[in-house]
């Protein structure tokens, strides 16, 4: 053949790939059109032959798609099972924007990996499943990309016939981390930022009757200046596999020439209205917007006004959104010149407020529509391992969220990782809290600062319209940490509907509406603020090992390891019973256990890391998390550190020896509050300190003629405690306890008592290690099989 020939049997070989697609898309129902059109000037080439070679083709590709298989990684979840080139993630990917058409991408590519001095190869070096990143089991290839390399994908569509006459957009979910667009061989565009959607308008680099070629250019530098959150070339601890390139929906949409872009939907409860802010890409003042809202097709609201400008949807009678009745409306959103319509889209809202109020102890604790909520749940990485950053399917990712409802939590804090907004839409439909983190980075340079601050932006204006985002957190234990007070004020005021966390842990600046501890394996609290709610970021981390469902058979850890089933369900509903009495009685807003699932070689998961075990009993995980364990009493009489602050005389020079007796003086004794005890003293409460061998307490109390028969001790100490009431010996306690606990009185003292006024006198002995000792006097709700008696 000559030269000509050869540029003939190129064209040949792309249209007759284009004619695959065809055919497959229209099968018998138009082929004789499709052929000649396809293959048109080539009259030579006969309509037999090429049925013969598309039937060819139609198996080549069958068996390109068998050749695929997923790797095998050290653990998979039961839907890696489900996963495949024809399904992967066919979902539609954004459920708060919703248009009928569209055309998903997902499914295998072309892919190399090339020297970062190279241009796009000629040739490829096999299949990748996208959205899977390549470091994944469920890509198909399971490599890592290095800092000094190029990720390429490649793959051909065509466009549906369908859409012509519209502008055609190409949609990517998120892609980690730089990366270069090209269609048909024009560059279309580039992106920075590893977890934000991003979209091109391709329509002028289309080829409408025939195929179109896609190329994307992907570089990683994982531990360079850019936001990666946990990510790492080199696991260990708590960092973890790193995700490069396209790990989201990739996606195509047809929209009009004058259309929506986006919808703002922000939910006013106080003024019952929503508003509403619908941005159109012409600014025209012919264009015209219809909102409508409505429940179960039923219309309840409407407003028409202009586009690109603020509508208000009144709602006379709003119907709240919250973790127990995640109620959502739908909202149809139309583009108008006149009469004509010109673009429309559905989506979803909830009506819901959160923000920092006085309780009637004027402790400032964090209300959900007015109503205080205690929120509690876990540490959410959101890590799989055959998909890493990428759930198998949606009902995995579904399936978390589910869990996490199911054993009674209402909030989980998805840790320094964004989510595709499927997650998102899942938490709002199934009522589940979110504190979203930023995704840390090093912001050790001004370019790195730069891009932390833009991700930011793009995160925040991406997920503003979930209902179930409460809280933005803005930085992690100090990672990256610069210019707090100036960013959480600048968050605040770029989204005043929701509160802001200006450091999670370690290093508070005084800025944003919480003050947050983290405390392994704790719990504990800070103390709340004028201005601020007290949290309790990161708890617990208790970690278990599973037989047959580690990642690792080696370094596997958790912040306390423990050795079985029984002694985590203990450590754990001891520690949800601590943190319950911490939201009742110190005036802790929230508090976040580590965590859902194990992660790689972190064993501190309630469930294993393929999401095949829930390491304890379900029912026993709702009680504790659902603060069963903790009890108030029925009458306080004398109330300890967990139920208030008593003021009591103490000295810790020895007394004389009738220093229990009601007539004894104290007047020169010091003033303190309950508990009284050492720093670091595991389970007290603790306001007086103290650190001397021996301390002597008096105080009084009183009581009526119904409470003396069913009177207890509440008390902690550490180390021999007795206890005197009117003179007599009421209690009498060798060693310690890490808790308070409830003990019967001696009938002596019992009969010492008297309606009215009663002297209360105590003495803890202490000999090494951490002291504490705190005395209450209350009538239990019930009868407790746990009340014991003192030596």
């Amino acid at each position: 053949m000559d030269t000509d020939e050869h540029g003939w049997e190129k064209i040949f070989i792309r249209r007759f790939r284009r004619f695959t697609q065809i055919f497959l898309r229209n099968f018998f129902c138009e082929n004789l059109r499709n052929l000649r059109m396809v293959f048109n000037p080539c009259p030579s080439v006969s309509i037999c032959g090429l049925v013969v070679l598309v039937l060819l083709s139609v198996l080549i590709s069958t068996r390109a798609d068998e050749n695929w298989h997923p790797q095998k990684a050290a653990l998979m979840t039961r839907w890696a099972a489900e996963v495949g080139p024809t399904n992967a993630l066919p979902e539609y990917p954004r459920p708060q924007f919703v248009r009928a058409d569209w055309l998903n991408l997902n499914g295998l590519w072309d892919y190399s990996i090339t020297p970062d001095s190279l241009d796009q190869p000629a040739q490829f070096a096999g299949k990748i499943l996208v959205p899977f990143p390549i470091e994944s089991a469920l890509s198909g290839v399971m490599t890592n990309l290095d800092e000094y390399s190029k990720l390429w994908y490649h793959r051909n569509f065509s466009v549906p016939e369908s859409w012509r006459g519209r502008r055609v957009r190409l949609h990517f979910g998120a892609v980690d981390w730089h990366c270069e667009i090209r269609m048909n061989g024009h560059d279309v565009g580039q992106h920075r930022g590893g977890y934000d959607a991003f979209t091109f308008d391709i329509t002028d680099t289309l080829n409408e009757n025939g195929t179109n070629e896609i190329s994307v250019c992907v570089t990683d530098p994982t531990e360079g200046d850019q936001p990666r959150g946990k990510q790492s070339r080199k696991p260990d601890g708590i960092f973890y596999t790193s995700t490069s390139g396209i790990w989201q929906t990739v996606w195509l949409e047809p929209v009009p020439e004058n259309c929506i872009d986006s919808l703002k939907l922000t939910p006013d409860v106080d003024a019952k209205s929503l508003r509403l802010w619908v941005a159109a890409n012409n600014f025209s003042e012919n264009l015209q917007v219809e909102a409508v809202v409505s429940i179960d097709g039923k219309k309840i609201a409407g407003i028409t006004g202009m586009a690109n400008a603020g509508l208000i949807l009144d709602l006379p009678k709003p119907h709240l959104w919250t973790p127990d009745d995640p109620f959502l409306y739908d909202l149809k959103v139309t583009l108008k010149d006149g009469n004509k319509i010109l673009d429309s889209v559905g989506s979803y809202f909830g009506m819901r407020k959160i923000a920092l109020c006085k309780d009637d102890q004027g402790v400032t604790r964090i209300a959900l529509n007015d109503q205080f909520v205690f929120e509690i749940g876990t540490l959410d990485q959101g890590f799989w391992p055959d998909g890493i950053y990428t759930a198998p399917t949606d009902a995995a990712l579904r399936s978390d969220i589910e869990f996490l409802k199911s054993i009674g939590f209402n909030l989980t804090r998805k840790h320094v990782k964004v989510e595709p907004d499927r997650w998102y839409y899942w938490c709002d439909k199934l009522g589940l809290l979110v504190w979203q983190d930023m995704p840390s980075a090093n912001n050790a340079t001004v370019d790195g600062r730069r891009d932390f601050e833009k991700e930011l932006l793009r995160m925040v204006q991406g997920l503003g319209n979930h209902p179930s985002i409460v809280t933005w957190v803005l930085f992690n234990e100090g990672w990256g940490q610069y210019d707090t007070a100036p960013l959480a004020k600048w968050l605040k005021d770029l989204d005043p509907t929701r509160l802001v966390d200006n450091a999670s842990g370690w290093t508070d600046m005084r800025a944003g509406d919480v003050i947050d501890m983290h405390n392994y394996p704790g719990p504990n609290s800070p103390a709340p603020e004028s201005h601020r709610a007290a949290v309790l970021g990161e708890t617990g981390g208790y970690g278990f090992v599973t037989a047959d469902h580690t990642w690792l058979n080696t370094n596997l850890w958790g912040y306390v390891m423990l050795t079985n089933e029984t002694e985590l369900e203990a450590h754990y509903a001891e520690s949800l019973k601590q943190i319950w009495r911490l939201h009742n009685l110190n005036g802790l807003s929230a508090a976040i256990y580590t965590q859902t699932a194990d992660v790689e070689t972190e064993c501190d998961g309630l469930k294993t890391y393929d999401r095949a075990l829930i390491k304890m009993d379900t029912n026993l995980l709702f009680a504790a998390n659902a603060g069963e364990a903790f009890q108030t009493p029925k009458k306080i009489i004398l109330a300890d550190a967990l139920f208030g602050r008593t003021s009591w005389k103490y000295t810790v020079k020895k007394p004389a020896d009738d220093w229990s007796q009601t007539q004894f003086d104290v007047s020169d004794w010091k003033d303190g509050v309950g508990g009284f005890g050492s720093s670091g003293t595991p389970g007290i409460f603790l306001n007086t300190s103290w650190d001397t061998a021996d301390i002597w307490l008096r105080s009084e109390f009183t009581l009526t003629a119904d409470d003396i028969s069913a009177l207890k001790i509440q008390l902690f100490h550490d180390e021999d405690a007795e206890v005197y009431l009117n003179g007599v010996l009421a209690l009498k306690l060798s060693g310690f306890i890490t808790d308070y606990d409830e003990f019967s009185i001696a009938p002596e003292a019992v009969a010492a008592l008297r309606i009215g006024s009663n002297t209360i006198a105590v003495h803890c002995h202490q000999t090494t290690g951490g002291q504490g000792i705190d005395v209450g006097i209350l009538v239990p709700e019930t009868i407790n099989s746990r009340d014991r008696k003192g030596n």
